[in-house]
């Protein structure tokens, strides 16, 4: 597929959450404030089938799991203590001339330069060497490191002492109630805490969508082990989400495993694996797998001054737990869905745009339609039908809006797999039309069957 084709598509996925109610520009009635999306009514309904998905897979179903929903803003000094305020930046260079500013890792990478391992003294020497200018044309400044870390004030003084920031993700939240957990449940090692919610960053150039955003949510586990065990549960996590790929339907063959290189690893990492997935604008980090070793927690009981060791009662060792991290961008995994999912096929001639998105992922399972609106006992049946199926706890629409083609077409969009069309028959012997989205096959079922 040629880069051109690739944006196409990518422009028809935007188009198609726009217009069928996925996604809307943040506060878009003012022109939209770059970087923040709102979930639509179709978004929020797909949003919550993958978390309930995610929740269950890695936090619910496993007997060693435990949930948790830790504040969004927390103490300043967690972020000393987990090195964000002193590591959490990208490279940025500023534009001379129009003074905008994008991420230096970026400009390089779009003139065919490998950023790989590279420090921001060696890209800005890259930059002066080859003379490589803005996006405008014009000459670039000096690479410098921006904290991407949105800073806010608690309280009514807004000076140094009251400084903090919204948190960057959502491990920290769950490093600093692991003794709270370890105090009032008691786990045994290995044990793991999951949450999800929101994180902030502050990123220099939001771009591709859903993909690199301002706020955007998080799904997360920290798993505490001892040392000795790291790598059985780092295979065990690596071999979990692929389930959790292709459980979502996201496809496979476009997701690759990257062994990140040690020059490239977070901080708090001793060993990364990124998995990457073909998006319509190039191959970019879905998830990520770390083994953050004691980093984390040896860093807050130093600051905090709190004993975050572990006692082994059977061993009668005391040690600080390691951690295993498989990390979810919840937006990522939207946007892969959505790129894997996205069809066109060609009925009576006419292109026919639809999502091939599995029952458990899409906003709605099925959608119950009268043949013709202006028939009340038509009308009725429909009903009937559509509170049937929603009492039994299916996901259903109900659809009466334009003749049977747009409606199929309408729902084919938002990735609907069945329809249930009621007709003068259904009054007759109780069947109905079940139409399969994928195929376009209708088939004949009785009600009580359905």
């Amino acid at each position: 597929m040629k880069s051109t084709e690739h944006q196409e598509q990518m422009e028809k996925i935007v188009s198609l959450c726009k217009r069928r109610g996925f996604f809307f520009k943040g506060s878009e009635i003012y022109g939209g404030f770059a970087g923040f999306f709102d979930y639509g009514p179709l978004g929020i309904m797909l949003k919550k089938n993958v978390e309930n998905i995610w929740w269950n897979m890695f936090v619910e179903s496993p007997e060693d799991m435990y949930g948790i929903d830790a504040a969004l803003v927390m103490h300043p000094q967690t972020y000393q203590a987990s090195g964000h305020a002193k590591n959490f930046a990208d490279p940025m260079v500023e534009d001379l001339k129009t003074n905008k500013r994008y991420r230096a890792d970026h400009i390089l990478e779009e003139n065919g330069i490998s950023v790989v391992g590279l420090t921001p003294d060696q890209m800005n020497q890259i930059i002066v060497e080859k003379g490589i200018k803005s996006p405008d044309g014009n000459p670039l400044g000096e690479v410098t490191q921006f904290n991407m870390m949105f800073q806010t004030f608690v309280g009514a003084n807004a000076d140094s002492e009251s400084r903090t920031f919204l948190r960057p993700e959502t491990a920290q939240g769950i490093f600093t109630n692991y003794k709270n957990v370890l105090d009032t449940l008691h786990p045994k090692l290995p044990f793991g805490i999951g949450q999800i919610g929101k994180s902030f960053r502050n990123e220099i150039a939001p771009r591709d969508f859903l993909f690199r955003v301002r706020e955007f949510s998080q799904m997360e586990v920290e798993y505490f082990v001892d040392p000795k065990d790291w790598e059985k549960y780092f295979e065990k996590f690596q071999k979990k989400v692929w389930d959790f790929i292709s459980t979502v339907g996201i496809d496979t063959k476009k997701v690759s495993e990257l062994e990140v290189a040690d020059e490239d690893r977070a901080f708090y990492s001793k060993r990364t694996i990124d998995f990457e997935f073909e998006y319509p604008f190039g191959k970019k980090e879905l998830y990520g797998l770390a083994y953050r070793t004691d980093y984390d927690l040896k860093g807050h009981g130093e600051v905090s001054k709190v004993d975050l060791s572990y006692f082994d009662e059977e061993t009668r060792e005391r040690f600080i737990p390691h951690v295993i991290e498989p990390s979810f961008g919840l937006e990522r995994t939207i946007l892969a869905i959505l790129s894997s999912a996205y069809s066109e096929d060609e009925v009576n001639g006419e292109t026919r745009v639809f999502l091939k998105l599995n029952k458990d992922i899409a906003p709605y399972q099925c959608a119950v339609f009268p043949l013709l609106k202006n028939k009340p006992d038509l009308v009725a049946k429909a009903k009937e039908v559509y509170d049937l199926l929603k009492k039994k706890g299916i996901r259903v629409m109900f659809d009466d809006n334009g003749n049977i083609g747009k409606r199929y077409r309408r729902q084919d969009e938002i990735g609907t797999p069945e329809c249930i069309t009621v007709d003068f028959d259904t009054l007759e012997d109780n069947t109905v039309t079940v139409r399969d989205r994928d195929t376009g096959e209708q088939k004949r079922v009785k009600l009580e069957e359905l």
